[in-house]
Formats: structure tokens, sequence, C-alpha cells
């Protein structure tokens, strides 16, 4: 019996053993299917990984790339501004902030008027030794005092007074600069300096007779050896001025910009003593062209004085300079009503009061 009970027995655990294989062996086939997809859902995981690394990278790179040539694009573009050499002059009050030295040669000045007043500036060359502060304390004192005797009504008094000028003013040499310009206005002139010491002066007067010089507007300025390199503008409206003829303008003017150039047939000083220049104006419709003319007469009690004759603007132009001098100024002209006028006494009548319109 116990024999037989051992032997069921081990026949029972071997029949136990051998279903318990079969379950095994059964059960191991979907295992091996599931390792197998877990292995190929890790790869494509880590080719994806590696795609959006990629894609992250050559995107920083692009974005790299585009900065620099913005960069480059922007140092450019400030060269090229820095190639212009134009020479900036601003006023906002009785001041001209400039450098002290500039290179000889061909020069364009961007003038920016940010003050209340009306101003231009004019180029002196001085005899040798002479400065701003000759000016301003041997120069401007005799015209203040005789502008204030002319305003007195005591013009001939007032004319003799300029005779206290000291000998060697008569050696000044006007050799350019801006035409007039309003408060808030931009204008542009272009001219050719030789080497040396200049002062740069506004003579525009306040409402009291006091020129503007002797309220400290002049300015030293060096002219250097070193050439500028520049080369005259490229004008597309020529005009010739001089004594005899006035102003000649036989080019057509149309809206737009424009460089005018400016040829000083010849040079005079006028009745006031001082000579002929071109000043670019934008009329409006009630602007009254004989108050205008007046007005650019600094000598008459009512000219050249703040404030500036209502309806009329300012836009620059080419101060006075000797004969056989040319010099150029750029406007943007709108459509409207404009003059060409000079700084002398009766310009209509001297043929240097030129009116015209742009459609």
């Amino acid at each position: 019996m116990v024999y037989l009970f051992a032997k069921l027995d081990a026949e029972t655990r071997n029949a136990r053993a051998k279903r318990t294989m079969r379950n095994h062996v059964g059960n191991d086939q979907p295992l091996i299917k599931n390792t197998k997809l877990m292995r190929t859902f890790n790869k494509s995981i880590r080719v994806i990984i590696s795609l959006t690394l990629l894609i992250s990278f050559s995107y920083s790179f692009l974005l790299m790339q585009s900065c620099n040539s913005d960069k480059k694009k922007t140092q450019d573009e400030t060269v090229t501004v820095e190639k212009e050499n134009v020479i900036e002059i601003i006023t906002e009050n009785m001041d001209f902030q400039m450098p002290d030295t500039i290179s000889s040669g061909w020069n364009t000045f961007r003038y920016k008027n940010l003050s209340p007043q009306t101003h231009f500036f004019l180029v002196d060359k001085y005899p040798t030794g002479k400065t701003s502060k000759d000016a301003e304390n041997l120069v401007a004192p005799v015209f203040d005092n005789g502008m204030k005797l002319i305003m007195e009504g005591k013009t001939e008094e007032g004319f003799a007074e300029f005779s206290k000028l000291p000998e060697w003013f008569s050696d000044v040499v006007f050799v350019g600069g801006s035409g007039l310009l309003s408060p808030n206005e931009v204008c542009e002139t272009t001219i050719n300096l030789k080497p040396g010491n200049y002062i740069i002066e506004c003579y525009v007067k306040m409402s009291n007779g006091m020129f503007h010089t002797s309220m400290g507007m002049t300015k030293d300025l060096v002219v250097s050896d070193t050439d500028s390199g520049n080369e005259a503008l490229e004008a597309d409206i020529a005009m010739t001025i001089s004594s005899t003829e006035g102003i000649v303008l036989n080019d057509s003017i149309s809206s737009g910009k424009h460089v005018f150039s400016v040829y000083f047939k010849d040079q005079i000083a006028h009745e006031h003593f001082v000579g002929h220049d071109v000043n670019l104006v934008k009329l409006d419709d009630n602007a009254d062209l004989e108050e205008l003319q007046t007005w650019m007469n600094w000598a008459d009690p009512k000219g050249l004085i703040e404030p500036a004759p209502k309806f009329v603007t300012f836009l620059g132009g080419v101060n006075d300079m000797p004969a056989g001098n040319i010099g150029y100024f750029t406007a943007i002209l709108k459509p409207g009503n404009y003059a060409l006028i000079s700084e002398v006494p009766n310009a209509r009548h001297k043929n240097m009061l030129k009116t015209f319109k742009i459609l």
C-alpha cells in the first residue's frame, strides 16, 4: 500500500509538472511578442527625440545667422550714414552746437533750428588773429548802437555810428552759409572751405533791435588741412545771382527733392553794407510779399527782426559768398507757393525776388 501510494504520488507529481511546463510554454509567446514591441517603441522614441534635437539645433543656427545678418546690415547702414560726412549744426537758443574743427574742401552742413526764433548761419573769414571774442566785443556793440539810433528814427546818426567799426573789419570775407531758417525746420547747405580759422555767426535781430551776435550767437571754427574727400554736388536746378541781373533761374521746378546750385557771378556791398544771397521761402495764401521784402533788409527798423513775417516759412538757401563761388542747398518741395529772395534792400527792384508755384 505504501508503495502504491508512493507510486501514485510520483505519477501525480509528474503529471502536474508536465501540465505546469505546458502552461509555461503556452503563455511565453505573448510575453516574447510584447518584449519585441517595447523594443520597437523605444527605438522610435529615440528617433523622434533625435529628430527634435536636430530641428531645434537647425532653427537656433538659422536664427543666429539671421541675427548676425541683421547686425551686419545695421552696421553697413551705419557706415553708409557716416560716409555722408554731413556736419550737423543745432541751435536750441542763441548757440551753434557743432564740431570745433572740420575738414577742408566740400562739406554739407545740416542745420536744425530747434529754437523759437528765425536764424541762419554765416561763415566769416576774419583776419589772422581775430576770433569770435573780437566779433562780440569790438564789432557787435557798434552795430547794436547804430541800430538803436536807426530804430529811434535817427537814421543818419545810426549809419554814422558804423564808422566806428575796427579798421580790420573791412577785411572780413563772408564765405557762405545757410539761408534763413524758421523755427523747427531743417536745411542742408553745401560749401567749399579752405583751411584756416573762421567764425560762425547769426545777425538776425531780437525784438528790441539787438543782434543775435551780441547774444552770443558766434562760434570759432577751425578748418583743418585734411581734405574731406567730398565732391561738389550734382544739381538738378541751377541758378545764378548778380547785382546786375538779379536771380536768374531757367529750370522749371517740380515737387519732390531737389539740389539747387547758386553761382555768384559777382558780389557787391549793397546799401546795408552786406552782399546778396539766396533764401528759399514757403508762402502761405495770406503771405504779404511787400512785408517780406521790407523785412529782408536788416538796416530797416522793421527788417530782419523778431518776429518774422507771418504766413511765411524760411527753408534755407545759400548765404553771402564772394564772386565766382558756387554753393548748393537741398530742399524737398511740396505743392504750394514759394519764393527765392535775397537779403537786400528793394529785392524786387533788383530782380532778387522770384516767386513760383509747385502743383
